[in-house]
């Protein structure tokens, strides 16, 4: 069951200065309109859930809590990319590619980013948590939670759920944030999967959670004039 903003556990779970929100993939080369996979793309931009993803990154901005992206590379030239699976394979034929400093690997609109966030790549692999850099990051931040959005329910999302629980972060998932294809699937995988290892919420939850968080313009305690 999701949970919603007047649950003391999700509250406890989102407060900012314990929270990083992550995105994962919503590059232009994965999620853009003229991106490697038009079908998932397609999926992420109907649904709303590249949208929403938007609606969080900019709330987090607000309630000062620290937003990371996580964005998959290729070097022109292949080296260090996986080849043992059919997915890695069929990846490296498609016509748009993931290549470091092409406009493919650029955060997709309508997320916007600030100089405060930070932005991590990797080059193999199907998590963007394995390998990388965002656990050290995540505990120099002093991390508990890990909020997971982005792209995809199909195998880069439950990699991310799945090593944020290994690692020891609390994951907790905007269900409708997430996209994968086809549509059908990611409320399955949601249910039967992802809801048995994070806390299954809504954006809407969340962003009611960071509001009731967010600090006065006029400072604590102060009553603007």
């Amino acid at each position: 069951m999701p949970t919603s903003p007047g649950d003391t556990r999700l509250r406890d779970q989102l407060v900012p200065a314990s929270t990083v929100l992550l995105t994962v993939e919503c590059q232009r080369g994965v999620v853009g309109p003229d991106g490697a996979l038009p079908e998932l793309a397609a999926e992420a931009r109907s649904s709303g859930a590249l949208r929403r993803v938007a609606r969080l990154v900019a709330a987090a901005h607000e309630a000062s809590v620290q937003v990371l992206h996580a964005v998959a590379e290729r070097r022109p030239d292949g080296r260090g990319a996986n080849h043992n699976a059919r997915l890695f394979r069929a990846a490296a034929r498609l016509p748009v590619q993931q290549l470091r400093g092409s406009s493919a690997v650029r955060i997709a609109e309508p997320i916007e980013v600030t100089g405060e966030d930070l932005v991590v790549t990797r080059l193999h692999g199907l998590s963007p948590l394995a390998g990388t850099d965002v656990d050290a990051l995540l505990r120099n931040l002093g991390c508990r939670t890990l909020v997971v959005t982005g792209v995809s329910a199909n195998v880069a999302i439950p990699n991310a759920v799945f090593d944020a629980v290994n690692l020891g972060y609390t994951a907790v998932v905007p269900a409708d944030a997430i996209a994968g294809v086809p549509s059908e699937y990611t409320p399955a995988m949601v249910r039967h999967t992802l809801a048995l290892v994070a806390t299954i919420t809504t954006t809407d939850d969340v962003l009611a959670c960071w509001e009731r968080r967010r600090p006065s313009p006029a400072g604590p305690g102060v009553k603007p004039s």
